[in-house]
Formats: C-alpha cells, sequence, structure tokens
C-alpha cells in the first residue's frame, strides 16, 4: 500500500526518536484531510491519537515519561527561551506544544520526507512530490479493486466467519418501504468485510410465521380469491390483511385467527398449504425486488424453520431452571438482577404455541452449530432494540459465551417519502418513482450521453441516489427523504457521484481506454494534482474507520470529496491539447481517481454507470 509504505518510514523515525517499536506508532499516523483553503502535509502524527489507539496503558505511561525526560533533558534551553520566572513551565501540560517541537529537532528530512512541521498537538510531514505521485498511481492501478484492504491498518485483525442477518421481510406482503434500510445497510456491511478477507454468510430471514398468518389464514378464508392471488399475489394478500384488521377487534375473529395458527403449529395439512403458497409467491416477488436492487442472499431462512427447533430451545430453558410459568399460563424467562421478575421475557403463549424470541434463539443456536461464526450482525430498526439485548442476555444465561459476539446494528425511520401518489408504502413504488424521475431528469440534461439502455441506467443512478442520501448520516438517526435533494446533479448526491464516473470514463475511452503505466510524475505537481494524490492517500483509513463501527456515512464522505475534487482537476488540468508526457501523467491521475471512486461505490451498493 502506498500510505503504509509512507507510514513505516515516518513510523521508523519516530520509533528512534521516543524510542517505541515502530508498530506501535503505525496507527497513529494518518493522512491529513485535505483542504481548499491551504496547503496541507500529507501525514501527521497526533500524540492522543497514540493514547486513544494504546490497549496498554503502560505504552501511554511510558511515552509520557520518554516525553518528559527529553523535556528535562532540554530544560535549561527552554527556560532561556521562556524567559525568567518561567522555570517551571515546562514541568505542566501547557508545555505540550514545546515538546512536540523537541521531538521535531530529532526528526530529519529524508529521500521521503521532504518537510517536518508541528500543529496543534501534531508533528506533520510532507512527502516528496514527485515519489507521492509515483507510489499512489502505481500502487491504485496495480491493487485495482483490492486498494486499500491490503493496508497495514488491516494486520492486527483477524479474518472472520461472519453472519448477517438483514432485510428480512414480512411474507404475504409487498415489499415494504421500512425493509429499504435494512436491505441496503446489510448489503453494505457484508460487502465491506467481504472485501476486507472475511467469510460472509448472507441470510434472509423471512417472517413466515407467527399469529399475523393465523389472522391472514382466517382472512383469505373470507376474503380471498384464488384467480387473484395468482395474478397479482402480494397485492391481492395485502388487500385480504386491509381487510380482516379491519374486523379483528372482533373478539370471534381473533379466535378463529388463534385457533388457525395454532393449527400451523400442529401441521394442519390444510393449513399448511394454504401457508406454504403465501410463502411461495412472497420470495418469488421479492428475488425480482433485490434483483433490482442488487442484493443476493446465501440463504433464505425463515422464523417456520424453527418451529419444531423452538420447542428443543424451551425444554433446555427448563432443564437450567430458566423457563417461569405465570399466572396467565405464559412461559418467561426471568432478566431482572434481583430475580424478581422485575424484567422478563415471554417466550411461550398460554396456548404453547412459539414467539418470535423463542424462533430466534433457536435460529442463532442453529447458526452457530452451522456455520461456526466468530461474529453474528442483526440489521432492524431501532424499535427492536430491546428485543435483542433480551435475545442476547437469554443466550447468556443459557451458557453460551458466544452470545458477546453477537451485534444489533440499529438504524433511525426515512420519513416523508412521498411518491407523486401521494404517501409511500411499497418499496416498488419508491424503484418506479425514482427511475422515472432519473428518465426524465437525463432527457432534459444538455451534458446527457446516448446510453444503450436508459432505463437500466435511470434504474441504477436513481438507487445511487436512494443509497447516498440514506448513508450520509449515522445509521441511528432518522432522516427526512427529499426527491429534490437526492436527485440534485450537481450536489452531494449519488446522482453526482454516478456523473463523476462516467465523466471518467469517458475521458479514459477518448484516449484509448489502454491502463497508462510510464508516466513523468514530474507532470503532476500542479495543487489540484496533489490534492487528488493526497486524497487518495486516505482510502485505507476510511475503511478502515467504516469497518470498526460499520458506518458508511465515512465512505460516502470520502468518495463525494474525491468526485469534486477530480472535477476540478478535470477542468484545470486537462488532457486534450497537452503534450503526449502531462497528458499521459494526468489521464493516470484521472485513472486512479476514477478506479478508486468505482471500489467505493460497489461497497455501497451502487453499480457505476460508464455513461449517463
Amino acid at each position: 500500500m502506498a500510505a503504509c509504505a509512507f507510514r513505516r518510514s515516518i513510523a521508523s523515525q519516530l520509533s528512534k526518536v521516543l524510542d517505541l517499536p515502530p508498530e506501535n506508532l503505525i496507527k497513529s499516523i494518518s493522512a491529513v484531510p485535505v483542504s481548499k483553503k491551504r496547503h496541507v502535509a500529507d501525514f501527521q502524527l497526533s500524540v492522543a491519537s497514540i493514547e486513544e489507539g494504546s490497549s496498554s496503558d503502560c505504552l501511554v505511561q511510558d511515552l509520557q515519561l520518554r516525553a518528559q525526560k527529553l523535556a528535562e533533558k532540554h530544560k535549561e534551553a527552554l527556560t532561556q527561551a521562556l524567559g525568567t520566572g518561567r522555570s517551571d513551565y515546562w514541568r505542566t501540560t501547557q508545555c505540550f506544544e514545546e515538546r512536540l517541537k523537541l521531538w521535531k529537532s530529532q526528526l530529519k528530512c529524508d529521500a521521503v520526507v521532504s518537510e517536518i512541521s508541528t500543529g496543534p498537538g501534531t508533528v506533520n510531514f510532507t512527502i516528496n512530490r514527485e515519489l507521492l505521485a509515483k507510489t499512489v498511481l502505481q500502487q491504485v492501478l496495480k491493487d485495482g479493486t483490492e486498494y486499500g484492504t491490503k493496508s497495514e491498518l488491516f494486520s492486527t485483525v483477524p479474518k472472520q466467519r461472519a453472519v448477517i442477518e438483514f432485510s428480512s421481510p414480512n411474507i404475504a406482503k409487498k415489499f415494504h418501504i421500512g425493509h429499504l434500510r435494512s436491505t441496503i445497510i446489510g448489503n453494505f456491511i457484508a460487502n465491506l468485510k467481504v472485501a476486507l478477507g472475511h467469510e460472509v454468510t448472507r441470510i434472509n430471514y423471512l417472517g413466515d410465521w407467527g399469529m399475523q398468518f393465523g389472522l391472514l389464514g382466517v382472512g383469505f378464508q373470507q376474503f380471498g380469491d384464488k384467480e387473484k392471488l395468482k395474478s397479482r399475489p402480494l397485492q391481492h394478500l395485502f388487500e385480504v390483511y386491509v381487510q380482516i384488521n379491519r374486523a379483528a377487534a372482533d373478539e370471534n375473529t381473533k379466535r378463529l385467527a388463534k385457533d388457525f395458527f395454532r393449527k400451523l403449529e400442529e401441521h394442519d395439512e390444510q393449513a399448511l398449504s394454504l401457508w406454504k403458497e403465501f410463502r411461495g409467491f412472497s420470495i418469488k416477488e421479492y428475488t425480482q425486488v433485490y434483483k433490482r436492487l442488487g442484493v443476493h442472499f446465501d440463504e433464505y431462512s425463515g422464523e417456520s424453520f424453527y418451529r419444531e427447533k423452538s420447542r428443543e430451545v424451551l425444554k433446555m430453558l427448563e432443564d437450567k431452571g430458566l423457563l417461569q410459568k405465570t399466572t396467565k399460563g405464559t412461559g418467561v424467562v426471568d432478566l431482572s438482577e434481583k430475580k424478581d421478575l422485575s424484567s422478563f421475557s415471554t417466550v411461550i403463549r398460554s396456548d404453547g404455541t412459539s414467539l418470535y424470541i423463542t424462533r430466534d434463539l433457536a435460529a442463532a443456536i442453529d447458526r452457530m452449530n452451522k456455520y461456526k461464526w466468530d461474529t453474528m450482525i442483526y440489521v432492524t430498526d431501532r424499535n427492536q432494540s430491546s428485543h435483542f439485548q433480551h435475545l442476547f442476555q437469554i443466550l447468556k444465561l443459557m451458557g453460551y459465551d458466544w452470545a458477546e459476539r453477537c451485534q444489533h446494528v440499529s438504524f433511525g425511520l426515512v420519513q416523508g417519502m412521498k411518491t407523486r401518489k401521494g404517501e409511500v408504502i411499497f418499496l416498488e413504488d419508491v424503484l418506479d418513482e425514482v427511475r422515472s424521475r432519473m428518465l426524465e431528469n437525463m432527457a432534459s440534461a444538455k451534458t446527457t450521453k446516448e446510453v444503450e439502455d436508459p432505463v437500466d441506467t435511470a434504474e441504477k443512478v436513481g438507487l445511487a441516489a436512494l443509497i447516498v442520501q440514506d448513508f450520509r448520516g449515522l445509521l441511528s438517526s432518522d432522516y427526512q427523504f427529499s426527491w429534490d435533494r437526492a436527485l440534485q446533479s450537481r450536489g452531494d448526491t449519488g446522482v453526482f457521484l454516478q456523473y463523476t464516473h462516467a465523466r471518467l470514463h469517458s475521458l479514459e475511452q477518448m484516449h484509448g481506454n489502454e491502463p497508462v503505466t510510464d508516466i513523468n510524475v514530474a507532470c503532476l505537481q500542479e495543487p489540484d494534482a496533489i490534492s487528488v494524490l493526497q486524497h487518495l492517500l486516505r482510502y485505507d483509513e476510511v475503511l478502515y474507520r467504516s469497518s470498526q463501527d460499520l458506518q458508511p456515512k465515512h465512505i460516502v464522505s470520502y468518495l463525494l470529496t474525491l468526485s469534486h475534487l477530480a472535477a476540478v482537476a478535470h477542468r484545470t488540468l486537462p488532457v486534450k491539447g497537452s503534450t503526449p508526457a502531462l497528458a499521459q501523467a494526468r489521464l493516470c491521475l484521472f485513472q486512479a481517481a476514477r478506479s478508486v471512486l468505482a471500489n467505493g461505490m460497489k461497497l455501497l451498493g451502487i453499480t457505476p454507470v460508464i455513461r449517463m
């Protein structure tokens, strides 16, 4: 890695000054964000980051002691520089900047580092400009799709088996817009982990069991139409569900629904046959939606898979003395510290039928037996946080230490998402709407190129718009959706990412579309070229940060900045009309930018377009 080579060189120098192993300093040497307002160094050492990044208090104390000794050594010089009456100043934390200057005085410029300076709490390093251009461009073009993923930053991160459960719509219902976030967030996490070399299993855990199917079964018996079920299954089932819910306040309807679900649990042939029809139609329609989203799964599972195994879980809970019966006849697990049932989780109804959490317990145990995973991630909205806290707590009480390695990635709600027809309910309506709006925008834009399949291009660009607007903030936050903001072609949007990628691809095609290798890096010393190179240096750090907190916003922000920097460079550093050496060098720079842009977009779940 380009950044790694530079970090190692800097760490080697620093280790001699601070008397610390170079590997302890690597993660504290970070690439400096590009600034529009001023020239910035390429890397900086932050002492605070050494302390924050250390897992050993001894290392922090050791570093502070060495800094103190260094200051002690230069006490006389400091006292003279600070003036009389200030002889104790060197002992205080206010002397921090002077200590940094002392460190700087011990460091020397060399073939790699051309300039060393200090800032607030940092020592800054500027890389030899020609070496910067040569190393970064060679590394990007050599590594291709793996650029950034081989970084030394990941050297201490063990490769894992990860199971990721996401999307998980309820069958017999059209794909609700509420499941969009789970789908694209889970897909991003899976993409990122695969790119970093982890073994990932993507599971779609369908909501295909439970009392709602008792209600739907009764509803279909009363309002269902076999012909409508065949022609437009999920739309018809949705209509049936709405009708039966209106009648659900009636006690007789509630009783019939409970009876139908009990029949399902008891394997009644007629009830199961109807349920299998609902499930089959649902998966067929969901597959079409996932195809549009560019999402795939390794396993389609569901609550129904664990209706039998959930009985085994109840037996285990009983054998371990964890299952208690309430006066109402329900089965609960006491989760309170004082064991006074001030906090508990219900795991079985009074009529003996299973619950969502019982089936989740069975699924978690079964997945560990099947996949021997190192981490299991559930991607659902934050309203289910309490459910997952209970799930993990019960697994621990059952003696499964691996429950500590389960994680719930929660997210907030999307507000204000409306189509031209009004309030939106189904995801297909949103996908159709964004495609339609993009087709209109493409038809009216003066810069639009002729494309082979405008509908497909509009779909990919539209999906990019949805994903980027969704991923720009913290996943746990609610956000207000805006069509106008999402579809802007020049703002911080997915449309702008796609436009930039297509523009850079077009530039490559105009000049032969061949990989450029032999370039004169002395031709890439303009400030706008250096800014792009500096930003490319930061990619591995951005991947590392996202891998730690599973937040896509870091990558989104990075790609938007890269697109803006590339757009400026495209205006100020023309390829056409330049001398051959200059044209080759600039073309190589734009190829590298497009390559990293495409890599990052694919991690987010966006398919880059080459014309729009």
